[in-house]
């Protein structure tokens, strides 16, 4: 049966306190809304429909830059969530499978819960994820009849006996399309908020004789983020669960709770990853390798057997070969370091091509930015470049090439050449001594000093 996915992320978030629409705060570097899209991919789904409402324009571009064949629909006024499902139903008009509807503050549903959801859709018209809350509070309460959910009760209207059940309504439904929006044109808004309730199709549905069931899950699953301490507390849970996923497959942390990851962090087995590393977007990590203490790496990929660290600071771009080297206090940014070079100290490499076996000394840089535009440094294999050299692209060094400490290279060097651009160094005999004298009487002057 093919599935189709509704996301709702309508809603403002007011206990965010926030101009930014809710489903667009992040956990690990991605929107909320990013992470129940994930969520759902992994049902592999036909459709994928959003329903936005706060922010429209800001949500609908972040889930096209995510996935350009989505659909954004929009619910103008927020008339409750039976109300937001069916501003999808034209979008659904020519599909004929299930619909599973998650909700966009909702991040951490796995994919495991949901393939059981759709495996209980065999035998049933619509199904409910549940949980057990350790404290129930004033959530809904699923009451079951063995294997079949009998009906919905909100807190404010369950009996003593029923706000006893601590197995718990998380909102998540799935059903066939037809039915849905058969099911969905019964609800009427009987209650105080005049809304229409997505959970209103279970009791209309079994007033219909349609067999409806739920499928419990962990409570952490159904976290919602409805504050700034939801979302510290969400960013907690992702962390501690994506540490614990990479030392099983084999990557060492050696103090786990200092490193931060992101959303779509990689990292191969046998690598280790010492204290206080931030893993930004976009960050491949292969086998093998060393990342040293506090180093900060984005949208950058790192092959097998290479060192990085610490204080290194690698930038969207950076592509290192294998068994490179990358010292303290170095920046990488839009560059390639070729195999087994090394840039062990104190240097930036921006908008450049370095070549294999090539050492970069102390103090480099490339001079990329002339204020207007980047341009490009390509240095060769086997180069030498000395400590303190200034490259001033767009420039070339060929290889087995060499500059002199110091040098301020502004023209190509050939291959095997020595490039020394620096001043003669001329030599004042006494001259210091005169110079500390005149400054420390400067100073004496200054300081009232007789």
């Amino acid at each position: 049966m093919s599935t189709a996915l509704v996301i709702l992320a309508a809603g403002k978030g007011t206990r965010m306190k926030s101009d930014k629409p809710k489903v667009l705060h992040e956990i690990a570097n991605a929107p909320l809304l990013i992470h129940a899209m994930q969520a759902g991919a992994s049902l592999e789904p036909q459709r994928t429909v959003i329903v936005a409402g706060h922010g429209y324009e800001e949500v609908r571009q972040t889930v096209v830059d995510h996935d350009p064949e989505a659909i954004v629909v929009l619910q103008e006024e927020q008339n409750g969530t039976g109300h937001a499902v069916s501003m999808c139903r034209d979008a659904l008009e020519d599909f004929d499978g299930d619909v599973i509807v998650l909700f966009g503050d909702t991040p951490f549903v796995s994919a495991q819960t949901l393939e059981r959801m759709v495996a209980a859709r065999a035998d049933n018209a619509v199904v409910v994820l549940g949980f057990t809350a350790a404290d129930p509070g004033k959530y809904g309460r699923l009451i079951m009849q063995g294997d079949s959910l009998e009906k919905i009760v909100e807190f404010a209207d369950a009996s003593p006996e029923e706000r006893a059940v601590t197995f718990c309504n998380s909102g998540v439904m799935l059903a066939k399309r037809d039915q849905l929006f058969g099911l969905l044109d019964a609800v009427e808004p009987h209650n105080a908020q005049g809304e229409y309730y997505l959970t209103d199709i279970v009791g209309i549905a079994r007033d219909r004789g349609l067999p409806v069931t739920a499928v419990a899950c962990d409570e952490a699953e159904t976290l919602g983020i409805n504050s700034r301490a939801h979302l510290a507390e969400a960013e907690s849970i992702f962390q501690t669960r994506a540490r614990a996923e990479l030392m099983d497959l084999g990557v060492t942390l050696q103090q786990p709770d200092t490193v931060m990851l992101s959303y779509d962090t990689v990292i191969g087995r046998d690598t280790v990853i010492e204290p206080n590393v931030y893993f930004g977007p976009g960050v491949t990590v292969e086998s093998g390798t060393r990342i040293r203490a506090f180093s900060h790496l984005e949208g950058c990929h790192i092959a097998r057997g290479s060192s990085v660290g610490p204080y290194a600071r690698l930038r969207p771009g950076a592509e290192l070969s294998e068994h490179t080297h990358i010292g303290n206090f170095v920046e990488i940014k839009n560059a390639t370091i070729g195999e087994g070079s090394k840039v062990n100290h104190l240097s930036y490499i921006g908008d450049a091509a370095i070549g294999e076996s090539t050492n970069i000394g102390a103090g480099t840089i490339t001079c990329n930015y002339d204020g207007v535009m980047k341009h490009h440094t390509a240095i060769g294999d086997r180069a030498f470049i000395g400590s303190n050299t200034m490259l001033v692209a767009p420039v070339s060094i060929g290889h087995g090439a060499m500059t002199g400490s110091g040098s301020v290279i502004t023209k190509d060097v050939p291959d095997a050449a020595l490039a020394l651009a620096r001043a003669d160094q001329v030599n004042k005999p006494g001259l210091a001594r005169k110079l500390f004298e005149i400054l420390k009487s400067k100073k004496q002057k200054r300081d009232g000093v007789a």
